[in-house]
């Protein structure tokens, strides 16, 4: 463990040559990485890394680690997947402690499975360290929380382009509309239009409560509420840009409530009762 951060006495694991930890970084801030993530950093002797992973969680690494930039970003200059997944592959069989340190949660629309599928099909050992996804964690850093009893008991996480860079279709947005009270969409900045016009043909409210949020939980955050019906165009009237999570439905009300971060900056809150039920929140 690095020394500004010694691990409590427990039977932390340790990091073999020629393993291949899979692990998620969370969705920016430092702050959020896991004990297990930092064990791993104070341990592998090859980093290979994401794009949207933060320079300062690097420099919790060992001071010999090597560091291996495989950054994926859509519509940029981009690593190719199976030379990432091949390139851990051959790091591993050099026998080389290798931390794969990916964004997010590296089992939530972060490629970690295809990686470690290809690891184990190629005799390589794993572990896989899970990361706060910035599903939830960026939105609870924007006030917004995913689930509350009076507004949903469904949640659904959808990712807005599959692997031709395209709007998935596999999914049925018009049958998703009605399906979760709560939608979470993950890189759906591009297709928004046309994601927004499907949920609306299914019945969705257009009047329905979005925000955007960019940049999650690092000192870049940006917030955009708007509705479903006018939210393509307000993303394009604005200066947001991708990394992007978008959340549709009434919990984005709560942040008028829960923008615990203006809260801190000494804002009064918007509205204390924003789901209008006329009561104190602990009365049922």
């Amino acid at each position: 463990m690095t020394d500004r951060f010694p691990l409590p006495p427990g039977d932390w694991p340790e990091m073999e040559p020629g393993w291949v930890w899979l692990c998620g970084a969370g969705p920016g801030d430092p702050g959020l990485l896991t004990l297990h993530a930092l064990n791993a950093l104070s341990q592998a002797d090859v980093i290979v890394y994401d794009a949207l992973v933060d320079p300062r969680i690097l420099d919790w690494a060992r001071a010999d680690a090597e560091q291996i930039y495989a950054g994926k970003r859509g519509g940029k200059p981009s690593s190719v997947q199976k030379d990432i997944s091949l390139r851990l592959v051959d790091l591993a069989r050099d026998g080389k402690r290798v931390l794969r340190l990916k964004g997010g949660d590296p089992f939530v629309f972060g490629r970690g499975g295809e990686e470690a599928q290809t690891l184990v099909q190629h005799g390589v050992n794993i572990r896989i360290i899970p990361g706060i996804s910035a599903g939830i964690g960026g939105l609870a850093y924007s006030g917004i929380p995913v689930t509350h009893r009076d507004i949903n008991q469904t949640v659904a996480f959808v990712t807005g382009h599959d692997q031709t860079g395209e709007t998935p279709q596999s999914v049925d947005w018009q049958a998703l509309a009605k399906a979760a009270q709560v939608i979470v969409i993950y890189m759906g900045v591009k297709h928004i239009g046309r994601i927004s016009a499907e949920l609306i043909a299914g019945g969705r409210d257009p009047e329905d409560p979005v925000a955007v949020v960019t940049d999650a939980t690092t000192p870049r955050q940006k917030v955009l509420e708007t509705r479903l019906a006018t939210v393509e165009a307000d993303i394009a009237a604005s200066d947001l840009e991708p990394p992007a999570i978008i959340c549709v439905g009434k919990a984005v009300l709560m942040r008028q409530v829960l923008d615990w971060q203006g809260l801190a900056g000494g804002e009064a809150p918007r509205n204390v009762d924003p789901l209008g039920r006329g009561r104190a929140a602990e009365e049922k």
